[in-house]
């Protein structure tokens, strides 16, 4: 009897030491937890940003990305084109498809959603949870060099005239000289903007890596 509590035991230590969450490093184990989208061969980009706008979107028009998705040779933004790794995708797919929905502090949903709030959901899609405000998020995971970012990785800036991080956004390309990026902005809501554009230039403060 003795014998048969201490198996009993043990399962429910076992059982209770279970992770709850598992990140997704592959189509199968996506569709398995029901979080597997499909993705596109291309988005068609056009660059529209101008040398004295501080907050022009690089995907000018585009309010539903997922409704504007279209095959074109001439696009810079493949998503099968490299060896980007699968969850990177993913993410990159879902944050895409909140392109155009309006700002709201502290939001997290379609209805409306801040800088914070569109990374957070994105992520916690993915059972992966990041901490809620930009600040206490630009403080986890690992810090990059310029060079080193790369798609998925996370952009942080300081658009406060101040030296504490209020804003952050999530690498969807990496070119030679400037990083696109997807984030809600106070004015324009969720955009794609550019490391090339004035204002981003200027307020840019370090990047970071989530995933390994």
């Amino acid at each position: 009897m003795k014998q048969l509590f201490y198996i009993l035991f043990l399962l429910l230590v076992l059982v209770s030491c279970k992770p709850s969450s598992t990140i997704v490093t592959s189509k199968q184990v996506s569709q398995k937890q029901g979080t597997y989208k499909e993705l596109p061969k291309t988005f068609a980009t056009k660059n529209t940003a101008t040398a004295n706008s501080e907050e022009t979107p690089i995907i000018a028009s585009k309010k539903s990305s997922i409704n504007k998705l279209v095959e074109n040779e001439e696009s810079d933004y493949d998503l099968d084109s490299d060896e980007t790794p699968y969850l990177v995708k993913q993410i990159i797919y879902t944050a895409m498809e909140y392109d155009g929905v309006k700002y709201r502090s502290g939001g997290t949903t379609p209805a409306g959603m801040d800088c914070s709030g569109l990374v957070t959901t994105v992520f916690k899609a993915y059972d992966i949870s990041l901490p809620r405000s930009s600040n206490d998020m630009s403080k986890v995971g690992k810090k990059l060099k310029r060079e080193e970012i790369q798609k998925g990785d996370l952009v942080f800036f300081r658009t406060n005239g101040r030296s504490v991080i209020n804003h952050v956004g999530l690498v969807t390309e990496v070119k030679v000289d400037e990083i696109i990026f997807i984030h809600s902005s106070v004015q324009r809501g969720v955009i794609v903007s550019s490391t090339k554009e004035p204002y981003y230039q200027r307020t840019f403060a370090q990047a970071n890596r989530i995933l390994n």
